[in-house]
């Protein structure tokens, strides 16, 4: 049997955890592992959004538990040449990377330019 979380936890641990913390969304040639990694050395682009407001949320996720959604962005800078192919999202405050993942498909990037990127959800199921 399965067990039920309510979405107050749900809630604290994406608003704590992640949706006051996170600073930045990267974009990275390939999967970072640690703080510097996703921010220097595979950093490729950022987007500079502050703390508390990357992401909006959280709500309800289909089919259950609790979702936050990042901001989309339109005017990131891009640092590197190369080819994206994963998303950061990092706690410039405290030098931590949050959470990553792949990016939808890789995208060439050249150092000088603008990314965009649409909005996303990062979200917890309950089952």
């Amino acid at each position: 049997m399965a067990g039920k979380c309510h979405d107050t936890v749900l809630d604290n641990g994406l608003n704590a955890g992640l949706k006051s913390l996170a600073t930045h969304i990267y974009i990275c040639s390939s999967e970072p592992t640690d703080f510097a990694d996703a921010t220097t050395t595979k950093a490729l682009g950022n987007k500079n959004f502050g703390a508390g407001a990357a992401l909006t949320g959280p709500t309800a996720r289909t089919p259950n538990g609790r979702k936050v959604t990042t901001v989309a962005v339109t005017d990131g800078a891009v640092t590197g040449t190369g080819s994206a192919t994963r998303w950061a999202l990092v706690d410039s405050v405290n030098s931590r990377l949050l959470v990553d993942n792949d990016l939808a498909a890789a995208q060439a990037v050249t150092a000088g330019n603008v990314w965009s990127m649409p909005s996303f959800d990062f979200g917890i199921p309950t089952s």
